[in-house]
């Protein structure tokens, strides 16, 4: 089992700044994907980013030039640094660690823009 530990989440003012940490701990022996997903009040879950074991990096639409994802594999930890903050990413992030084919979701950390 994996153990997702997500932090960061707040209220910030429009174009303000945020980074998200996520930890995995418990029993990992190759987590092959890190993913930072969101999902706001009456929308499906949705994908912010994401980077592979190789360092591999891909981000929706909507994060493309604000957001950066990053990752340190000796803590086993993804990062999502939050640039230009607009009250439509108003949302809850989720934190999707992929370790050995096997999915695993943090609880979600709450982050709020205000306009």
């Amino acid at each position: 089992q994996v153990q997702l530990e997500e932090s960061g989440g707040g209220l910030v003012q429009a174009g303000g700044s945020l980074r998200l940490t996520c930890a995995a701990s418990g029993s990992i022996f190759n987590i092959n994907a890190m993913r930072w997903y969101r999902q706001s009040p009456g929308k499906q879950r949705e994908l912010v980013a994401a980077i592979t074991s190789d360092g591999s990096i891909s981000y929706a639409d909507h994060a493309k030039g604000r957001f950066t994802i990053s990752r340190d594999n000796a803590k086993n930890t993804v990062y999502l640094r939050m640039n230009s903050l607009k009250p439509e990413d108003t949302a809850v992030y989720y934190c999707y660690v992929l370790e050995r084919l096997r999915g695993y979701w943090g609880q979600g950390t709450q982050v709020t823009v205000s306009s």
